[in-house]
């Protein structure tokens, strides 16, 4: 009988909860689970945070290289026509002021007065000759040493002074019209000014 007492004693001790401090305990136990939790959750975003940041300037450097690499090869290829080209067209007007400079040569060494009568004919033709070639050189070098548009200041005043000397007397008459018509209208109102001032002021 007493055996049976003493164990129904201890299922009623098993039984019992929790004394109150072992619930503080406990409560104390969570609570600092919780706040390491939160620590850890505080690091966690950070860190997101963090790698989102360096995968944004990841993806500019990434964005801003191949738009670099783009324009640079574009702009090099550019550069490399540009300069063959104006390698070409040096080595060309280089070529031409050779050409000029051996047609000045020659035309300058032209001296009619030392040619004997024997040798006249043969020299006229040997001369016009080179005169011929400098000329066709200077037509075929026009086109790539200047463009078409571009005229020449002294051609010009040439032209514009031949112009003026190859207009008939029409022309002059006219322009001495339009010169002295202003000066022939003044005079016209001066003249009948004074002749009204005359007539007003003879006695009635």
């Amino acid at each position: 009988m007493s055996d049976f007492t003493n164990d129904h004693r201890e299922l009623l001790d098993l039984e019992e909860g929790p004394s109150a401090e072992e619930l503080q305990d406990q409560v104390q136990r969570a609570q600092s689970e919780l706040i390491d939790l939160k620590r850890r959750q505080e690091q966690i975003e950070k860190e997101k945070l963090r790698l989102e940041e360096l995968s944004r300037r990841q993806d500019e450097l990434e964005r801003g290289r191949l738009e670099m690499v783009d324009k640079l090869t574009r702009s090099l290829l550019l550069v490399q026509r540009e300069t063959e080209e104006s390698q070409r067209r040096l080595e060309q007007l280089h070529g031409i002021q050779d050409s000029f400079a051996e047609h000045l040569r020659e035309l300058e060494q032209i001296d009619p007065k030392s040619w004997g009568s024997r040798d006249l004919s043969r020299e006229l033709t040997r001369s016009i000759g080179i005169v011929d070639e400098a000329r066709a050189s200077y037509a075929r070098a026009q086109s790539k040493i200047a463009p078409i548009d571009d005229i020449d200041p002294l051609e010009n005043s040439y032209n514009d002074d031949f112009m003026m000397k190859g207009q008939g007397f029409l022309y002059w008459l006219q322009c001495g019209l339009a010169f002295t018509l202003p000066l022939l209208v003044l005079g016209v109102i001066i003249l009948i000014v004074w002749v009204w001032q005359l007539l007003t002021a003879a006695p009635h």
